[in-house]
């Protein structure tokens, strides 16, 4: 399935933690925070102001980003789950 977001939405893959371990203990998948490394899947058209002009996207597919803990909208799609989020909401491109 093909998924294009609208907007200034973008779409996109959280980076899966490392297994941690606290003096033996394995963490259980439920008691550990969300990651906030992500990779772009897709990206939407672009956010139109009121004037009319398009802001263009300052992230593209393929890129590693930071985006905030409690952000987006969680997606399940073909059986894996991603993030819709607005482009605002991506707080940096990690290189």
């Amino acid at each position: 399935m093909k998924i294009t977001p609208l907007g200034d939405r973008v779409l996109v893959k959280r980076l899966e933690p490392a297994e941690t371990k606290k003096g033996g203990i394995i963490i259980p998948e439920t008691a550990q925070e969300k990651p906030m490394e992500a990779t772009v899947i897709a990206v939407g058209t672009g956010k139109v102001l009121e004037d009319g002009t398009k802001v263009k996207f300052e992230v593209a597919k393929g890129d590693r980003v930071l985006i905030g803990k409690y952000s987006g909208t969680d997606v399940k799609i073909d059986d894996e789950d991603y993030l819709i989020l607005s482009q605002d909401d991506i707080l940096a491109i990690v290189k």
